[in-house]
């Protein structure tokens, strides 16, 4: 299958997704933030960084580049949409996901190990792995506390579109050892099709064993699987 990957100016996390994907044994493309030809993409992924100099606030500039126009009616028709750390930012504000994702909590930028519990495994992102499953994953980011109302964290948890919360590595509660204080812990959601993914930990990062864990790598071969098994997501046809 083939990944597309967002470049927006201030990205930086492209190449390690394309090395993700290759690993995974997969194909990938670049996709440039002024084109709205998505390649044939089976899935696209928009990566961390910087987009835009985070000018306004992070996503918010991002959200209205030409390729997100493609980008929304790709994931509008089922198309795989996978937002990573500033993916996940800018997904938010292009309200393609629920919530936002504000300061960490102890307003400092945080690089380091979270450990995630995987909360639900029907999604295409998480088809390989089973719920409870802890994966090791890093962040690296300085406003990833997600926050919403209250009725929308009650229907994320009804509807089972928690991805991930963030533990301890034994899988207990992470309670002050947060990396950012997101609320009811929560590290990534899908959206109510299921097709978008945002989630602030870098599986990218985590895709091979020399890097300190390749847990991430599951979540790139469950996509594989997941497209495999259905055939019926949508492809990114080129624009027209």
């Amino acid at each position: 299958m083939r990944f597309g990957i967002a470049v927006f100016p201030g990205t930086w996390s492209d190449r390690d997704c394309a090395r993700a994907v290759e690993v995974a044994g997969q194909e990938s493309v670049h996709l440039w933030h002024r084109d709205r030809d998505l390649r044939g993409a089976d899935c696209v992924i928009l990566p961390g960084g910087f987009s835009y100099g985070d000018h306004l606030r992070a996503g918010a500039v991002a959200r209205f580049a030409p390729l997100m126009e493609s980008v929304m009616e790709f994931a509008a028709r089922g198309g795989l949409v996978w937002g990573i750390c500033n993916g996940f930012q800018i997904l938010c504000e292009a309200h393609l996901l629920p919530g936002a994702l504000t300061r960490n909590a102890s307003l400092e930028f945080r690089c380091e190990m979270s450990w995630l519990r995987v909360e639900t495994a029907a999604t295409p992102f998480t088809s390989g792995c089973e719920a409870g499953d802890i994966l090791a994953i890093p962040v690296s980011h300085g406003e990833g506390r997600y926050v919403a109302d209250p009725g929308t964290l009650d229907r994320l948890d009804a509807e089972d579109r928690v991805a991930f919360r963030y533990v301890a590595p034994d899988g207990s509660p992470v309670g002050d050892a947060s990396p950012n204080g997101s609320l009811r812990d929560i590290a990534g959601i899908v959206s109510e099709g299921r097709n978008v993914l945002g989630m602030m930990p870098h599986p990218e990062r985590a895709a091979e064993a020399l890097l300190g864990s390749a847990d991430g790598l599951r979540l790139f071969r469950g996509v594989v699987e997941a497209v495999d098994r259905s055939g019926s997501f949508t492809q990114a046809r080129p624009h027209r």
